[in-house]
Parts: C-alpha cells; structure tokens; sequence
C-alpha cells in the first residue's frame, strides 16, 4: 500500500517524515474554493477535492490524504494574503487577540473507495504587536503562503502567546486526528 500526500506544504511533509511514515507526494493543485460557509465545512470541503483530485491520478492500493487550514477571527475567513499589505493587515486584525485555526483532513482509499474527512480546531492568542513587528516580521517571508499571515514554527512563534488545543493543527496538519483515522478505519498502527 503507497500512502500519498495531496500537498506540496513543507510543513505536512516534514509532519509526517517525523513520525516515521513512508509516503509520496503528489500536489494537488486545485483552486481552492468552495460553496461552504462555515469554517469547519470549508476546510473539510477542500481537503476531499484535494485528495479526490490526486486519487483520480492513481489507479493502485493507493491511500491519498488531503489537508486544508484557515484562519477565523470575528467570523472572517483568513487565507493565504495575496500581498505584503493584506498580510499586514491580518496579523494587525490578530495582533492582541484570539483566533481559532481550523484545518479539515481527508483520507481518500483507492482499495475500498472509502473517504473519510473530518477536522480539528485550535485557539491561538497572538500577543500585542507593534506596526514595526508586524513590517518586521513580514520581511522575514514566511507569511505570505500561510492562512492567517503567520507560520507558528517559524518566526511566527514569536508573536504567538499561547494555544489551547492541536499544535501540529495550527502548522497545517492534525496528526493526531489523521493517526486515528488510519488505525480506526484503515487498521493502520504506526505505534
């Protein structure tokens, strides 16, 4: 069985080659919309289309896992900014404040055509930040490819203050979650 990753984030593959797993990546690349309103459903919805979309490449005893994150503050959807100004803008919006993190996970498997999607969600504090930190922190770079203008195991751990809930969920992956999808409904143990 080849297990493939739908995704070309560092941060998913070095997730998984931490804990030992074997696995390809494929990227999906799909354009990232979807009808879905509530964060939860957005982050599911994507990550199916995700792996959907790689599984449709694969014709073996291939699993296919999907992953897809967003930021929620005030009711507000913050993706990936599409410039130095929105991602600005963002993480003066987080700047103080709680957020909540949401990132859905599918598991797509070519054997028995079973899907399996499901999410986690993590609240983050981001701790008062100055103009100047903000201008700071974006010349570092990391903050225009992720949701919400902040990567948390890069320079971004020095604004975060504090978490309640999944840390790998708030870089891009619940491993924990997808560990218990693979051994409750594929009898996959990695321990």
């Amino acid at each position: 069985m080849k297990i493939v990753l739908a995704s070309n984030s560092p941060r998913r593959r070095e997730i998984l080659s931490n804990i030992g797993l074997d696995f390809d990546v494929i990227p999906s690349n799909i354009a990232e919309e979807t009808k879905e309103e509530e964060p939860e459903n957005i982050v599911m919805d994507l990550s199916r289309k995700k792996a959907l979309c790689v599984a449709e490449k694969l014709d073996d005893d291939s699993i296919v896992i999907g992953a897809d994150t967003v930021v929620v503050i005030d009711g507000e959807i913050l993706g990936k900014p599409k410039d130095k100004g929105e991602a600005f803008s963002m993480l003066r919006n987080l700047s103080g404040r709680w957020h909540k993190v949401y990132t859905g996970v599918s598991v797509v498997s070519l054997r028995n055509r079973k899907i399996i999607n499901d999410y986690e969600s993590t609240d983050v504090y981001i701790k008062n930040l100055s103009n100047d930190m903000i201008l700071n922190y974006i010349e570092k770079g990391e903050c225009l490819d992720k949701a919400g203008s902040y990567a948390i195991q890069g320079y971004g751990s020095l604004i975060v203050e504090r978490i309640n809930g999944d840390y790998f969920n708030v870089v891009g992956l619940p491993i924990s979650k997808l560990y218990d999808i693979f051994l409750k409904e594929f009898n996959i143990s990695l321990l």
